[in-house]
């Protein structure tokens, strides 16, 4: 469904990716980890368009997205921090999204519905908390029922509650043959949800597998002692 082909991207003299080959699939839910300035941002941006990769290509259902910016029709995208016009309020978010796509078929507000955003439409977002913001990140993510959703540490700021209804979401959405991209450092977060893993280190993929196969390579029963256990056989070869 995604792929990137040799994907490079440098910051000034910082080469922060480092020919990137992956493939995601549909129908998966794939947990990008890896330690801080690592590439997982830049490449969930490149993916997204709001980074241009100087080397390489990225390809979704088989077509390059070099100079065409439909395909993110078919991406939610979940920032780990979104930041929304200050003064407008929730009601008001929800609709000028709506307004700008209006070529959605199916809405998908269960989200915003279990999260009960309604009854806090008249809320302007400068009087959010934090949590509240992640909530209607969330719900924007799933709105337009796209076949690919992009969380950046989704659950971050969200009470435990409201983790749980999103957790239960992707679980839902890989069932209904989505792809779900997730950077998380929750190994427990990773164990529910993920079926398989991508390390990044140092701008290259380390490893991409399925938690099953880390498990039995390692003989660890805990996907975070398996990558961890990985993580410092690769440091002594």
């Amino acid at each position: 469904m995604i792929r990137t082909e040799r994907l490079e991207k440098s910051f000034g003299k910082l080469h922060v990716l480092k020919g990137i080959d992956v493939e995601f699939k549909a129908g998966q839910v794939v947990s990008v980890i890896g330690h801080n300035g690592s590439g997982k941002t830049t490449l969930i941006k490149c993916i997204l368009g709001m980074v241009l990769a100087d080397k390489g290509n990225i390809y979704v259902d088989e077509k390059s997205i070099a100079g065409d910016f439909r395909y993110r029709e078919n991406i939610g995208y979940m920032p780990q921090i979104g930041h929304y016009p200050e003064n407008m309020k929730i009601g008001q978010i929800f609709r000028m999204m709506k307004d700008l796509r209006k070529n959605a078929d199916v809405l998908d507000e269960s989200l915003m519905e279990e999260y009960k955003l309604s009854e806090l439409f008249e809320k302007p977002m400068h009087a959010l908390s934090g949590g509240t913001t992640q909530k209607v990140s969330a719900s924007l993510a799933f709105l337009f029922n796209p076949k690919v959703l992009i969380l950046d540490e989704p659950t971050a700021g969200l009470d435990p509650l409201a983790a749980e209804i999103l957790k239960t979401k992707i679980i839902e959405a890989k069932s209904k043959g989505k792809l779900v991209i997730i950077t998380s450092h929750i190994m427990s977060e990773v164990e529910e949800m993920a079926d398989t893993v991508m390390y990044l280190y140092e701008g290259k993929v380390n490893f991409y597998n399925s938690v099953t196969e880390l498990k039995k390579q390692t003989g660890e029963e805990k996907v975070g002692k398996a990558i961890a256990k990985i993580m410092k056989e690769s440091a002594h070869v």
